[in-house]
């Protein structure tokens, strides 16, 4: 991990909701509404966005810890933004808040998630 990567710092990505990331369980005749654990997708997807230009060579990350909460629908179709923030370094491990929002600027989930940096060849020996 490179030395460049400091706490407070903050990434966000921008994403279109597609049918395939709607909720289903409500049966056909309910409106589509952007999913839970889409919105989980999207969250650690940031983090390995932002975080990927920090790993060193042979270096990735992968979550171990995600405490979420969904707190507004959002309509498939509509963008949805979510942002990180590097709230703390120990040693291996990084910790986050995440947040999502919509392009109505509401904020749809919020919540903390960890990573841990990982040597790409040793974990898939595992």
């Amino acid at each position: 991990m490179k030395d460049a990567l400091r706490t407070g710092m903050i990434f966000e990505q921008t994403i279109t909701t597609t049918p395939e990331m709607g909720i289903v369980h409500l049966g056909p005749d309910a409106p589509r509404m952007y999913s839970t654990p889409a919105m989980i997708q999207l969250m650690e997807g940031t983090c390995v966005r932002f975080l990927t230009p920090y790993m060193d060579e042979g270096e990735q990350t992968v979550g171990f810890h995600v405490d979420v909460r969904h707190i507004a629908p959002t309509q498939i179709g509509q963008r949805v933004t979510g942002r990180v923030r590097l709230e703390e370094i120990k040693g291996r491990r990084l910790k986050f808040t995440v947040e999502a929002y919509n392009e109505d600027a509401t904020k749809i989930g919020e919540g903390l998630h960890e990573r841990a940096v990982i040597d790409i060849n040793r974990f898939s020996k595992s």
